[in-house]
């Protein structure tokens, strides 16, 4: 029998809250979910607090007179605004502010998602895997291509197209399943070896 703590009887009691799901929607699967976001809310403001507001905010503005950062502080302070029925209008500011800024990172993706492909589509084909690389680039993008209908031998190629996005969801899918899993194999492992002792 392994040896207790309070801190792995709380760890396999939150656990089993949670696996209770299974069964179905219950009083402890929601009192573990809550305690859960709300140990990470505690966690997250105290540490955004140490690792944002006194290195960018107040030390910039106090301690070194930068007071051009009050702009960009304030424009963050308006987030807040969003839990006031009045003032809640102006939470959509910063939000204009943010989503027009994601717009700057299309053009750094287009290197990582678009540019790589296309290079590895230009390769000379040496061999079967760059050849299945660049049919498999070809036919999908031929797949999305609406203006001519699918039909005769395009059709048939573009179901190619079709394969390979299968074969590239299934082995997403197959991934995250994987990952999940682990995860449940880790506390089962918790469960059966930390607090029952029955397997090392």
């Amino acid at each position: 029998m392994a040896e207790l703590t309070f801190g792995k009887i709380v760890a396999a009691f939150l656990t089993l809250c949670i696996f209770s799901f299974l069964y179905k929607e219950n009083p402890f699967y929601r009192f573990a979910e809550h305690l859960f976001v709300g140990v990470s809310m505690g966690y997250a403001i105290p540490l955004v607090y140490d690792n944002v507001f006194i290195p960018y905010v107040y030390v910039p503005i106090v301690l070194e007179h930068n007071f051009i950062i009050i702009i960009p502080a304030l424009v963050g302070i308006m987030y807040l605004t969003r839990f006031s029925r009045n003032l809640g209008w102006m939470s959509r500011y910063p939000m204009v502010f943010f989503m027009a800024a994601t717009g700057m990172y299309v053009a750094l993706s287009m290197n990582a998602s678009v540019l790589v492909q296309m290079r590895s589509a230009m390769l000379p084909i040496e061999n079967f895997n760059i050849f299945l690389i660049f049919i498999g680039t070809v036919s999908v993008l031929m797949y999305f291509f609406f203006s001519k209908a699918h039909t005769g031998f395009y059709g048939k190629f573009t179901k190619i197209g079709i394969w390979y996005m299968m074969i590239g969801f299934g082995a997403s899918f197959g991934y995250t399943v994987m990952a999940r899993i682990s995860l449940l194999i880790g506390r089962i492992q918790f469960l059966m070896g930390d607090v029952l002792g029955i397997m090392k």
